[in-house]
């Protein structure tokens, strides 16, 4: 990188419950020229932040991220972020892994990162899904059939984090009550918690 290099910082969370400052910080601490934030799901290609930054982006500049995760959960998105800058004689720098796709050995180490991310992003998935049927499976043995399937609870949680649907909509469509939908996903997430904790 040259002196003229600027740095156009991107931030991305899940949820709005998460913290951003280990971001933030690493974003000042790099002195970005402008930093964008969204608070969604990795899952998702068209983000407002995300494209906000790379239109700002010049040749010759940087997309920093705190590491290369935060572009996305799929080896496709990440591969096309870093295409298109390239071919824009830019790149992306991440801050936490020092990698930078503006050179052979950064693009080579940033594909190997985007492998990782999406292959924790599957074992999440699998996870999940397993806590979904043992929590569903819990409900049963107590008499009570749960009001809503384990599939149903994976499908709401991916609606409602994408930001495809409100809770409100996502509510009707499985005609249940917010209160119902909140605590069948709350549930499945303790049980996504326990699980990571004890591996």
């Amino acid at each position: 990188m040259t002196a003229k290099t600027r740095l156009i910082g991107y931030i991305r969370v899940s949820t709005a419950e998460q913290n951003t400052d280990l971001q933030w910080d690493a974003m000042k601490a790099a002195n970005c020229h402008k930093v964008f934030q969204d608070k969604v799901s990795g899952t998702r290609w068209s983000r407002k932040g995300l494209n906000e930054a790379l239109d700002m982006v010049r040749p010759g500049d940087r997309l920093a991220v705190w590491r290369i995760d935060r572009l996305g959960r799929s080896i496709g998105h990440i591969l096309s972020v870093i295409t298109e800058l390239n071919e824009r004689g830019a790149g992306v720098l991440s801050l936490s892994e020092t990698c930078d796709t503006a050179t052979e050995n950064g693009e080579m180490q940033a594909i190997f990162l985007a492998v990782v991310a999406h292959m924790e992003h599957r074992a999440i998935i699998k996870r999940t899904r397993a806590g979904v049927e043992a929590a569903a499976k819990r409900g049963r043995v107590r008499g009570g059939r749960p009001k809503m399937s384990p599939a149903e609870i994976n499908e709401a949680r991916s609606l409602m984090a994408s930001g495809t649907m409100i809770a409100s909509d996502v509510a009707k469509r499985y005609h249940v009550g917010r209160a119902t939908l909140f605590r069948s996903v709350r549930g499945v997430a303790r049980t996504h918690a326990n699980l990571q904790a004890r591996q």
